[in-house]
């Protein structure tokens, strides 16, 4: 029986999250640098290690916004406002204080972090239970028998853990289907428009008849005249789409078991008080 039991962080969806629950806090250092994302990330990231009890612990993050996906189509999340000024000098900072706790920052120039999680979780999976920690819904189409994804809702230390029964039971999908509904909807938030029309209950009805996107698309004398015409009309925004929501799982990371093994270093202590997070090392179990 393999007792392995990763923790793969979801490194920028962590920092934001806390970024937005933190940002009224006037915690800075002495130089005025401001420490309140790190600050709320540490939180986050160690009340899910005494809640799962990992025996590694790995965090991958985005390494700037130009990625294959913004080759593909130039509008991928062109939407999204620039980050907060006082957030900006904790994001090289948060990857110093993460390597001091042991923990391996991965992420490649190029990709999204979702797709180095993608990566390291398939091939860690076969040594390891994973276990995803993020707030993204999209990471719903890695979970696998050994790979489950521990969606963070309001409030800390309160998680929605998804496996391939709850997924089935929540959503009502299976986890390639993750991506098929995106490409039928298209993702509002990383602002690709899907098919024009189709809404979250048709295409799930759609997926439910038809199980993808190839069986509705070989089907299509059969859904209603007004569906048909709306995929027709939005052919290759539909596969372009899917395309755009399908997490790479084989990009050129790798992270091995032996470089993530949690445990916390002396020399954390050190680190920990220069940036003034000292207390945060009781929340350890």
């Amino acid at each position: 029986m393999n007792e392995n039991k990763i923790l793969i962080v979801d490194g920028m969806a962590l920092l934001f999250r806390a970024f937005f629950a933190q940002q009224y806090s006037a915690r800075r250092l002495a130089d005025g640098t401001p420490t309140n994302a790190i600050y709320g990330f540490m939180q986050y990231l160690f009340d899910a290690v005494n809640q799962f009890q990992p025996t590694h612990v790995a965090c991958c993050w985005d390494m700037g916004s130009k990625t294959f996906r913004t080759e593909m189509y130039s509008n991928y999340k062109a939407n999204r406002p620039e980050a907060p000024d006082d957030l900006i000098p904790q994001f090289s900072l948060v990857k110093d204080i993460v390597a001091a706790l042991g923990i391996p920052n991965i992420g490649i120039e190029g990709y999204e972090a979702d797709d180095c999680i993608g990566t390291v979780s398939k091939q860690l999976s076969q040594m390891a239970h994973v276990y995803i920690l993020t707030g993204d819904q999209d990471m719903l189409q890695l979970v696998e028998e050994r790979i489950h994804v521990v969606i963070m809702k309001k409030g800390r230390g309160n998680y929605a853990v998804y496996d391939l029964g709850f997924l089935k039971e929540d959503k009502g999908i299976h986890p390639f289907q993750v991506i098929e509904m995106k490409g039928l909807t298209g993702d509002t938030s990383d602002n690709y428009p899907g098919v024009k029309g189709i809404g979250e209950k048709t295409a799930l009805k759609l997926l439910q008849e038809f199980e993808s996107i190839d069986g509705i698309l070989s089907n299509l004398d059969s859904v209603s005249k007004s569906i048909k015409a709306k995929i027709e009309a939005d052919l290759d925004m539909l596969h372009l789409s899917r395309t755009l929501a399908r997490i790479n799982i084989e990009v050129p990371v790798a992270c091995s078991l032996e470089e993530c093994v949690w445990s916390v270093p002396a020399e954390a202590e050190v680190v920990f008080e220069k940036y003034r997070l000292a207390s945060l090392l009781k929340i350890i179990v």
